[in-house]
């Protein structure tokens, strides 16, 4: 996927999120995403779903997860450093922009270190990592 230099789920509405590994994507130039379906967009700002910031491998086998509460079947790989996640996983969610569109980005981080190491988000957007839920202050709506 290094190689992706075009990135187009224009019309999969129901893709509220995209994971920070997309970041990593040096070639992606060009991006065609319907904003208005993700979490925390300028228009609206639908909120993001709460996360926990800290599940211990003794909680969860990280192997074996419920996409539904975790985002993902597995978490093998952290989102930042790509090293092994296995003690403990974090997880936080970023704006960031990706090609030509600002997309809200799951992190899943082997540590508190590399949240700490992740980019600032995007102007306009939450200004901090953050691990979503109704506590969270969005700047206001764009329309």
């Amino acid at each position: 996927m290094t190689s992706l230099e075009t990135f187009e789920p224009y019309t999969s509405y129901r893709l509220h999120w995209y994971p920070y590994e997309l970041t990593r994507c040096a070639k992606l130039v060009d991006s065609t995403v319907s904003t208005r379906a993700l979490y925390g967009n300028f228009k609206i700002r639908p909120p993001f779903p709460t996360l926990r910031a800290l599940t211990p491998s003794a909680e969860a086998d990280f192997a074996a997860l419920d996409p539904g509460t975790w985002g993902c079947e597995t978490v093998r790989a952290c989102s930042v450093c790509a090293g092994p996640v296995d003690g403990e996983l974090h997880q936080v969610w970023i704006s960031g922009l990706v090609a030509t569109d600002v997309l809200p980005l799951l992190v899943n981080a082997c540590s508190a270190a590399c949240v700490a190491a992740l980019p600032q988000p995007y102007p306009g957007y939450h200004p901090t990592p953050h691990t979503g839920g109704p506590h969270i202050r969005q700047p206001p709506a764009r329309r």
